[in-house]
């Protein structure tokens, strides 16, 4: 059959070539092949510096670094020590004291109004107690003889108390001073 195609082709070549294409079809095909080809676009890769980079790195390092300093802190504060546990009667002497510190350092707030100098004295040294206290606190947990350490809690808040006591009776002394001077003052 294809002998028979091709044979035909040569016999009627010249009826082949009688249809020619039109001159406006060669130069739409030479305007085609003359145009510059549209490459397709790449889609643009994002590129990131390394300046960039660092800095993304070095917030996420301190992120964590924030994080796991918080984790610590919650931690030493879990470090909780039952004071009955290491000897129920130390345990209630340090509550009572505790809150006559207590009671003691409200009676102080309530002077600070009428001598603010004064009450910024007194509070300083029972701060430095209070530091002290604090720090045998902190050290309850980890100490491998708790019970000294809770005696020692003990006698801080007892000179607490004693220190308080002193200052509150300065304090009175001071106003009774001060009205006994008024009074003479309106005697004369």
């Amino acid at each position: 059959m294809s002998k028979r195609f091709e044979d035909f082709i040569k016999n009627h070549r010249e009826e082949f070539d009688e249809i020619e294409p039109s001159a406006d079809l060669w130069s739409k095909i030479e305007q085609g092949l003359n145009m510059p080809e549209e490459l397709p676009k790449k889609p643009e890769t994002k590129t990131f510096s390394l300046a960039f980079v660092l800095r993304v790195a070095a917030s996420v390092i301190v992120v964590m670094g924030i994080g796991f300093g918080i984790y610590l802190q919650s931690q030493k504060g879990a470090k909780t020590v039952d004071l009955a546990a290491i000897n129920p009667e130390y345990a209630k002497q340090q509550m009572h004291y505790a809150s006559l510190v207590e009671t003691k350092l409200t009676e102080l707030k309530s002077v600070s109004k009428a001598d603010p100098q004064l009450y910024k004295e007194f509070s300083a040294e029972i701060a430095k107690m209070d530091s002290t206290y604090k720090r045998l606190n902190a050290d309850l947990a980890t100490s491998p003889n708790q019970e000294r350490v809770l005696r020692a809690m003990i006698r801080n808040l007892q000179v607490q108390t004693e220190v308080l006591n002193q200052q509150l009776s300065v304090i009175e002394q001071y106003n009774q001073m001060k009205k006994d001077q008024k009074d003479e003052i309106r005697n004369i």
